[in-house]
């Protein structure tokens, strides 16, 4: 791992991946406790949301700075793909595609959320301040938000696309980078918060679960049937598993990246020149693949609870990037941003409130649109593990419309320049 070289408390990646291992433990502790207040506590306060908060702080108060640290690379790129590839491995498909079509319909809503909710939050601001919608060249306002749009629909790669098609200027770009990472993450802490409550809400709308509870019981049932104490060797087959297609899907996506970018550019809006794209689509292939196979039977050893100590290194990395006080360097655009989420989440609970859809495809629709394949499966899984294929899916399906959607706001935003 490198070693940070900004200027912070902590510079040493190893000290802090340690700290972050420590944070993890003492909240999986705590949770576990029979001790009366940390039963109240964590009644109130989930533990996944603590492992991606308490981290956030070590990132505000300068202790360490997230922006300098690999860590969130590496835990993305090797720990994410491995954690994919054993929760998706001991998958019931033909259990998910039972979910019905409302899982696509809420993350199409959510869609539709990004790509309206940009000028809804454009013409609300401009009230306050007219020089929102002033033509600035490439430093207009308008121009920065499309950017936005594009990281908020499929990712990166797609926000880079923005970018460049609409000329969009240095100094808006980094604002809207800062916007996106303050409320993005903000909102996926809302999102995780939620989930922590869903029986409750889904109980007060009247939401159909049978079918998540139906593939929530019978990946219970498989595990309770077949769960043994793994040895070495279970564990050394499942991290083998794990990282060897780990391994393979970033040898593909080495090849495959570069020679869409040389031979097929044009292939950039779809996201086939991006290389984590590559490796989001083979490991979720090859784990589909394997889930037909004996390879299945790894989940009888604990795959998905190795999984799942991957997943919450990630999240806590995730964390490690968030600084709230950079909401104060740029007040007005924050405001922009928090608008746009709003409208975003809202038509999402009306969609949902109308067709009767659980939480669970609200918040994995919203944040397969919003995070996408890095943190999708998060949310999902905070759910439950069974789930979080759902989520890596929808975040694939946003790769291919991010450019396109995103595109299409700019064209609204840009009616309200003056």
């Amino acid at each position: 791992m490198q070693v940070a070289t900004q200027s912070a408390l902590i510079t040493n990646d190893a000290v802090t991946l340690g700290i972050l291992a420590v944070i993890l433990g003492a909240v999986f502790y705590t949770n576990a406790s029979p001790h009366p207040f940390w039963r109240k506590f964590y009644s109130f306060i989930p533990a996944l949301l603590l492992c991606y908060f308490l981290p956030s702080l070590l990132n505000t108060f300068g202790i360490v700075d997230g922006d300098s640290s690999s860590l969130y690379f590496v835990a993305s790129r090797y720990l994410l793909p491995a954690c994919l590839v054993l929760l998706i491995l001991s998958v019931d498909l033909k259990a998910i595609i039972g979910l019905g079509p409302k899982a696509i319909i809420m993350f199409l809503t959510g869609t539709l959320g990004i790509v309206i909710g940009g000028p809804i939050a454009l013409l609300v601001m401009s009230y306050f301040d007219p020089s929102l919608t002033a033509n600035m060249g490439p430093e207009s306002v308008w121009r920065g938000m499309t950017t936005l749009a594009g990281s908020w629909i499929g990712g990166s790669a797609n926000q880079a696309a923005m970018k460049e098609v609409y000329d969009v200027g240095g100094e808006i770009f980094s604002v809207m980078v800062t916007v996106d990472v303050i409320v993005a993450n903000i909102w996926m802490a809302v999102l995780l918060y939620l989930a922590s409550r869903a029986k409750q809400i889904d109980a007060r709308t009247g939401a159909d679960t049978r079918a998540i509870e139906a593939l929530q019981r019978n990946v219970e049932k498989y595990q309770a049937e077949n769960s043994r104490i793994p040895n070495l060797t279970d564990l050394m087959l499942i991290v083998a598993v794990g990282f060897g297609v780990t391994g393979f899907s970033h040898f593909a996506a080495d090849l495959l990246g570069p020679f869409f970018t040389e031979h097929y550019p044009w292939t950039e809006q779809y996201s086939l020149t991006s290389k984590f794209f590559w490796v989001v689509v083979i490991v979720t292939t090859i784990g589909l693949a394997m889930s037909f196979t004996p390879a299945r039977h790894l989940e009888a050893a604990g795959a998905s609870k190795v999984a799942s100590a991957y997943l919450y290194i990630l999240v806590a990395t995730i964390g490690l990037h968030m600084d709230v006080t950079r909401i104060l360097d740029t007040p007005i655009y924050f405001m922009i941003g928090v608008i746009w989420m709003l409208v975003h989440g809202g038509l999402m609970l009306v969609v949902a409130k109308l067709i009767k859809a659980p939480l669970f495809y609200v918040a994995v629709g919203s944040q397969a649109n919003i995070g996408g394949a890095a943190s999708a499966p998060v949310v999902a899984a905070a759910f439950h593990p069974a789930l979080a294929p759902v989520g890596v899916l929808l975040a694939v399906l946003g790769y291919a419309l991010g450019t396109y959607m995103a595109w299409f706001s700019g064209q609204i935003m840009q009616l309200f320049v003056q």
